[in-house]
Formats: C-alpha cells, structure tokens, sequence
C-alpha cells in the first residue's frame, strides 16, 4: 500500500508555562480535539527544527521539518522568498528580506511589522522606494504584508552580513541594531556602509510619505536582514525518490523552499499571514492536493505573529482556529482512509513571554500506518510529547517515516 501524509505545521507555536493559564502552555490551555487526536491515536516526540549554529528563523527550521538539512544547504532567507515570487537571481546578486517596520522618534523599533501593514499600502510604498532610489545597483520588490525584498546587484556587494532580526528586536534601540560584516572582505564592509545610507535614505523618503501620515504604526524604515545568493536545494523528488510534495502556505519563505525544491505550490484566495486567513480554504485545498500528491505541508502563520506580538488572548484563538478549521475537518474527511499518515509540530517556539524564537526541540505528534501501536500520550503538548515512543528526531527522519521511506 502507498503511504502519503499530511504534516499541519502551526507556525511558532510551542511555548512555555504561564502562570496566568495555570502553569499550563498555550498549547495546554486552548481546546485542540484535532491534535489530542492525533497524539491520542498515535505516538509522539520531539524533533530538533533549529540545529546549533544557524539562524533561529523559520527558513531554517521550515528545511529541517521537510528533511532539506539546513546544515549543509542554508542559502539565506532573502533569496529563498525571492524564488518564491519568480524573481530571478543573477550569480552576482545578494538578496534580503525587508521589512517595512515602525521605528519611534526616540530610535526604538517598536513594530517589526508596520502594525501589520495591509499588502496594498506595503505595495504602493515598496514600488515608491523603487521609482525613488531603485537603481543598477539596487531593486526594491513588494511581497506580503510587511515581508518584502531588497537585491543588490554586482560583484561589489556580498552576503556577508551579520544583522538582527526584526521581530526578535521589539523594544530594543536602533543604535545596537545596526548590521555589521561578517568577514574582512572589502566586500562585506562595502555591503554594508551601503546598506546604512540606503536605510537611513529610506527613512527621511518613508517618514514623509503621505500613506503614513497619522498611522499609529506607520512603516517608517525599512530593515534588511538574512542575505544571500541564488539558491542551490536538493529536489523533494530526489531526496525522497518516486515522491511528489506540495505546499500550502501565504508567505513567500514557505513557498520558497517549495519552488526552491520542485514542490508544488498551491495558491490559496484570502491566504494572508495571519489570524483573518483563509483556514478553511487551506484546509480544502490540502485534501484536494492529497488526491495527487504523496506529501502535502499545510502551513499557518498566524499562531507565529500572534507570538511575536505578546498577544496571549490572539495566540489562543490562532491555536483554536487551526484545530478547528483546519485539523478537525481533515481528519474527519479522511477518517477512513489507512494510507493516510498525519503529523502535527510547530517549526520552533516563540514564547509568548519572549516574543522571539527558541532552539527547543518542538513538540510532534504522528498517527496512521506508520504507527501500528500507540503510545501512552493522550494528548498533544509540549510536556506530553517528549514522553512518547518516537524518541527525538531531526534531519530528513520525519518525512522518511511518514512516506514509509
């Protein structure tokens, strides 16, 4: 019989104790019957989606998750979301994700995402950055929301930059958050004293745009980070041979590693990012990918921007909202098939306290075939988990188990 899966992936969702849930998780704390099920049904454990020594973002944990081994084959955020939008690299070029982000008078970032600036409000100031200081040097390229790309263009610029991410930045001052070279080269230190005056160019161009005038939030800087060259990932099909995957997911960093991989990527209408998203639209798109498709990755974002905002009473809902709408009707639709396999884990935490991400292996839960004997965990958490039967995972073990591989 011919295994398939589908993996629900809630972005950022494990989380820590809080006293005011009782000293229970998010997680623990929301009504989750679709999860519990699958722990309940199942075995599960723990995987390590953020090995030591890279970026704790969710590029990197999103590739440990499908099994692309981040350790060898990382090529930066920015390139991976610009193949997700088709924007060609040339060898030369060095791309980065930029944010439009809210920083005040007093030189603090305050909003790593302009208040969630809307995609049509990011567009118009994104397309004015490059009719403004758009260059053969330097092209600006709308994305989703606030998450957007910036290319450098020449033999003059390099990827080695050491720069912070915004959304593990909230709070902190402008001035210890400046991006630095990562090496000696006379590249990198060019790189980056071009980066400065662009920002800072950025900044006065942005501050006096008229679609920021009274926002409380207005998206008043912009922020690269995660640089680097034109990708070059093993295909899903040759890693896992004879198998095809496909991805559902709104943001560009996510179906970038599927374009960057030969999956498929499926385009869902309302699909926005975060808690207004289109879940059950995601959720019949997954069960008609299924039909054709040997491994199908749901994503959800919200529960990650939920966390990043500090919005515990958000975080919940996000949590509730994914169960519902998106794990209880599938597993319901497929509750009589035997070939199906369901996994469900977060990419990497972020703390509701910390508003960041963590390197803690995340909680995993799997039922279907590829669990003949549950174990003893009845539901899905991150204290349950580590006590299940799967033991601790990483690298290309999850999807190999799930596809029977």
């Amino acid at each position: 019989m011919k295994t398939k899966a589908i993996i629900f992936l809630p972005d950022g969702m494990a989380d820590l104790p809080l006293e005011e849930l009782g000293g229970k998780t998010p997680l623990e704390y929301a009504h989750t019957p679709g999860m519990d099920s699958i722990a309940a049904r199942g075995a599960s454990g723990t995987f390590l989606t953020l090995p030591q020594g890279l970026p704790t973002s969710s590029d990197v944990a999103n590739m440990s998750v499908l099994g692309f081994l981040p350790e060898k084959n990382y090529p930066g955020r920015g390139p991976i979301e610009c193949a997700s939008q088709g924007i060609e690299l040339g060898p030369e070029d060095v791309a980065f994700r930029c944010n439009l982000v809210y920083a005040s008078e007093d030189g603090i970032l305050r909003d790593y995402s302009a208040g969630h600036i809307d995609n049509e409000t990011a567009r118009c100031l994104m397309e004015a950055l490059q009719k403004e200081f758009g260059s053969d040097e330097v092209t600006f390229h709308p994305g989703v929301s606030y998450r957007n790309l910036l290319v450098l263009h020449g033999r003059r610029f390099s990827a080695a930059v050491n720069y912070f991410k915004p959304d593990s930045s909230t709070d902190l001052p402008l001035a210890g958050l400046r991006s630095s070279p990562a090496d000696d080269s006379v590249e990198a230190k060019e790189t980056v004293a071009f980066l400065h005056d662009l920002e800072e160019r950025c900044a006065k161009f942005l501050s006096a745009h008229p679609l920021n005038a009274g926002k409380q939030s207005p998206a008043n800087r912009i922020w690269p980070w995660s640089p680097g060259k034109k990708p070059l990932l093993p295909g899903f099909s040759a890693l896992y041979p004879g198998k095809k995957g496909v991805i559902i997911s709104a943001v560009d960093v996510i179906k970038g590693l599927g374009r960057c991989t030969g999956m498929e990527i499926i385009e869902v209408p309302g699909a926005t990012g975060f808690v207004d998203t289109n879940f059950t639209g995601k959720m019949e798109a997954a069960l008609k990918a299924l039909e054709d498709h040997d491994l199908v990755y749901l994503h959800v974002e919200a529960v990650d921007e939920c966390s990043h905002l500090g919005d515990l009473k958000l975080k919940l809902q996000a949590i509730e909202d994914f169960d519902a709408k998106i794990v209880v009707p599938v597993l319901e639709a497929l509750k009589d098939r035997e070939d199906v396999n369901f996994a469900v884990l977060p990419d990497h935490p972020v703390p509701i306290k910390l508003r960041q991400h963590t390197t803690t292996p995340v909680p995993l839960a799997i039922c279907g075939p590829a669990v003949p004997e549950p174990d003893a965990v009845e539901i899905y958490s991150e204290t349950a988990a580590p006590g299940g039967s799967l033991g601790a995972l990483s690298k290309d073990m999850l999807v190999r188990k799930l596809l029977d591989l």
